[in-house]
């Protein structure tokens, strides 16, 4: 991108023109979040929101490959394993930084271009401008390691047509540019090759801009990004998702014909059962929420109590520590994974994210 750059270890803050740019710098690790990017990222957006001559704020990664693959679950998992007491401070500082960009003072402009799955998604999809490229591969594949879509996802996920965003939740499956569009996840898709031009043109704006004004300036660059599968597939989502127990769903899912509905029963059967419930239990309460902050809370509670259980290490072993890809989980079947089960992840045990908000 042209502008002028300041540059620290892992963000990257510069201008072109009036547009103000915030890098995420971690290339080699798919610019994952770690928690002093966090910081960086919430410093530098205070900053950007004071100075008047800022027209909007554009996200984007370095190198080739993505946005950001979420957030750095190496760490926490060998916190998490070490006995850390401090274990749970990434998701403290990250999930206001999620709710600060939802209600951000100026234009905020995400470039999802290529990976941008998990803590990624929740950088990007809060935003109010949300650009997919054909290089788009997005998901919250939370469920395949043992966790469950967070970063107010559970906010975010409900919004989807029907049982899309439930389908997503479960599944974990990654999804392209118009897949994304039509799950209420982006707003539009520009080419990749024309994002450097597009930011250009951002920067050519007067501080101070309008939403509309910048969205203006997005359409000229914007394209049709093609069919979405899942608007292909939506009345077979609605009629296997809309239960709202997982052994319900994939009874349902055992009575579809086709390929979609016999992939996406391999896959739910791979995922971690305690993950897949405890994620369908969040997205159904997401769903009938006051808002963002209290899908917060409640994925924070959560959270907490994944450290304190066994599928959430074996998921993360499986994936990122011996690759072996074959994890072990325990409860090992749905039917050993009760509703009491779940309801323990559901109890606050900190103290609560946002004290000043009332929901």
């Amino acid at each position: 991108m042209s502008g002028t750059a300041q540059q620290s270890d892992e963000i990257l803050l510069g201008r072109a023109g009036s547009a103000a740019l915030l890098r995420l710098n971690r290339p080699k690790a798919l610019n994952s979040l770690n928690l002093s990017m966090v910081r960086e990222m919430r410093q530098a957006m205070e900053d950007f929101a004071a100075d008047p001559e800022v027209s909007c704020v554009v996200l984007k990664g370095e190198g080739e490959r993505g946005l950001c693959a979420g957030g750095d679950i190496r760490v926490i998992y060998q916190a998490g394993k070490a006995g850390d007491p401090e274990v749970t401070r990434f998701w403290r500082e990250e999930f206001p930084l999620n709710y600060m960009i939802s209600h951000y003072a100026k234009p905020y402009v995400a470039l999802m271009d290529g990976i941008t799955m998990g803590g990624g998604v929740g950088l990007a999809s809060h935003g109010r401008h949300r650009i997919v490229t054909e290089r788009t591969r997005l998901a919250m594949p939370e469920t395949g390691i043992g966790y469950f879509p967070d970063v107010g996802a559970t906010w975010l996920l409900p919004k989807a047509p029907g049982e899309v965003g439930t389908w997503l939740a479960l599944t974990g499956e990654v999804i392209g540019a118009a897949d994304a569009i039509y799950a209420n996840l982006a707003d539009v898709c520009v080419p990749s090759e024309r994002l450097e031009a597009l930011v250009e043109a951002l920067g050519e704006l007067k501080g101070g801009a309008s939403d509309e004004q910048v969205r203006a300036v997005i359409d000229r660059f914007a394209v049709v990004p093609g069919e979405s599968r899942l608007e292909a597939e939506r009345a077979l989502i609605d009629r296997a998702f809309r239960f709202d127990t997982v052994e319900e769903i994939v009874a349902a899912l055992e009575k579809e014909e086709g390929e979609f509905a016999a992939a996406t029963r391999e896959i739910i059967a791979k995922r971690s059962p305690t993950s897949l419930k405890l994620a369908l239990r969040l997205i159904r309460l997401g769903r009938g929420s006051s808002g963002l902050v209290e899908c917060l809370e409640r994925e924070f509670a959560a959270g907490s109590e994944i450290l304190r259980n066994h599928d959430f290490y074996e998921g993360v072993r499986a994936a990122i520590i011996d690759k072996d890809r074959n994890p072990q989980w325990s409860p090992a079947s749905l039917s050993q994974v009760s509703d009491t089960d779940i309801d323990r992840y559901l109890v606050a045990k900190h103290e609560v994210l946002f004290p000043d908000h009332r929901l």
